[in-house]
């Protein structure tokens, strides 16, 4: 391949997607742009010493989306998410994925892969989505793209506000409801081999995890690797509703219909696919001795 066909731009370049985007694609021999408000940060820097060319920009800056672009084979976008869908946030996520898809659009960009998240278009029945308004652009504008949805990131877990506090894991998840989850490193995986293998993701929406356990099969997974007392506290869909309507939506669509995810085909394509189990041994341990 030449210069141009090897050269993919990172939006979110230091967030955990894009970071876990880059890695993988320098790994794999792309030359890779990475878009990003700060180039001084800490984060940035990092990946510019690995080999990422830097371009100082923003996804509500149209000019800067359309310099970074030129010339480049693929684009990888991904924005931040929110939860009320009545926020002007959530505004602001679908304003930032349109941007970056005309961008791509106009700068002729021969693959553009978008991370989405889990069941967008099931979602969309309960709430308004900036991810699906997102998935249906991309589609509109007839941009050559992969969609990706991603599960729970098992890093989540490794999370003080959102993970385990106190040696219990609370979550509104009935016991026997088997929870998906993904590695972020592998959504940096699938990444890459959607832009390696645009004969076989080109045009498809792939839902992505790397296993499904239940609410205390974590707790006992988490406790076995840290060598804690960990249990797992069934938070009722009424308590979380109180707070926050939108997460008590989700939580009963997860407890009900839910979305499938075909984890043996995912392992076919990504043989070396991390479960639960081979995430905590990997990284999780170290993150959980942080807390």
């Amino acid at each position: 391949m030449s210069g141009y066909n090897r050269s993919i731009l990172v939006i979110g370049a230091t967030g955990q997607q894009g970071g876990a985007a880059t890695r993988q694609l320098l790994e794999d021999g792309w030359q890779v742009r990475a878009l990003t408000r700060d180039p001084s940060s800490l984060t940035a820097k990092i990946i510019a010493q690995a080999g990422a060319q830097l371009f100082q920009g923003d996804m509500e800056n149209r000019n800067s989306l359309d310099e970074a672009m030129r010339g480049v084979y693929g684009v990888f976008s991904v924005q931040p998410p929110e939860w009320n869908p009545s926020d002007a946030a959530t505004e602001k996520e679908l304003r930032m994925g349109k941007n970056v898809a005309d961008a791509a659009k106009a700068a002729q960009v021969r693959h553009f892969v978008y991370s989405s998240v889990s069941g967008a278009d099931k979602q969309a029945r309960f709430r308004y989505l900036a991810k699906w308004e997102i998935e249906k652009y991309i589609k509109k504008l007839g941009l050559p793209a992969t969609i990706l949805r991603p599960s729970s990131f098992m890093e989540n877990y490794a999370n003080s506000l959102i993970g385990i506090q106190n040696g219990t894991l609370t979550e509104a998840i009935k016991p026997d409801i088997p929870v998906k989850l993904i590695a972020v490193e592998d959504i940096g995986v699938f990444v890459k081999i959607s832009f390696r293998h645009p004969d076989v993701f080109l045009g498809k929406t792939i839902e992505i995890a790397g296993d499904a356990l239940t609410p205390p099969n974590i707790a006992a997974a988490i406790a076995k690797a840290t060598g804690r007392s960990i249990s797992y506290v069934h938070l009722s869909i009424e308590t979380v509703r109180k707070n926050n309507e939108t997460l008590a939506d989700l939580y009963e669509w997860l407890n009900g219909e839910g979305y499938e995810v075909d984890i043996k085909l995912l392992r076919n394509l990504h043989p070396k696919l991390m479960n639960f189990e081979d995430w905590v041994e990997r990284q999780g341990k170290a993150l959980f001795q942080q807390e």
